[in-house]
């Protein structure tokens, strides 16, 4: 092999080293700029090319699939972006198209939870209303018979036959003198 045909493979080898270093780089930048604060920074594995500078050959960049407790509709707004980091790069790899599919799952997952936290909402509110309607008719109810119920039970006016009685009885003292 000669001096020049060593060059020419070893710039060859350099080019597709470069080209994939390149790839890989977009790669996981594509996952982490779209996964954000989900997304971890992204990590590489270098092959020495015959130059003796270090290319990216393969690369990772480790995305958070954890649901957020007790939150359907935060974990529903997370899993969409997962999706979405994970299928960011232009061609995503098998292990991309696992995360994604996790992420889908589990959006769905929360999408039901949501669906059954709505009706059950709805269920407490349209009860709340029900609640409220009869208390007001039991009140309406209520407040028509409070007037007979009021009537009946105060008790009858005084009369004023006892004291005309005793008026009469006694004669009026026209020598008394009362002081005042």
């Amino acid at each position: 092999v000669s001096q020049r045909q060593r060059e020419e493979q070893e710039s060859r080898q350099i080019q597709s080293l470069a080209a994939r270093d390149r790839e890989v780089r977009n790669h996981e930048q594509a996952h982490a700029s779209v996964g954000g604060r989900y997304a971890g920074p992204p990590a590489f594995t270098y092959t020495r090319g015959p130059d003796g500078q270090s290319y990216a050959s393969s690369g990772e960049v480790s995305i958070d699939v954890s649901p957020i407790p007790n939150d359907p509709e935060a974990t529903l707004r997370k899993m969409e972006l997962v999706q979405r980091a994970a299928l960011a790069p232009a061609e995503p790899s098998a292990q991309d198209l696992r995360v994604a599919a996790q992420a889908q799952a589990l959006a769905a997952q929360a999408r039901a939870e949501l669906g059954q936290l709505q009706r059950e909402q709805l269920a407490a509110e349209q009860a709340a209303r029900s609640e409220e309607r009869q208390q007001a008719e039991e009140e309406e109810a209520a407040s028509e018979e409070k007037p007979e119920k009021t009537e009946q039970s105060l008790p009858p006016p005084p009369s004023l036959e006892l004291y005309r009685r005793l008026a009469a009885l006694q004669e009026p003292a026209e020598n008394l003198d009362i002081e005042v």
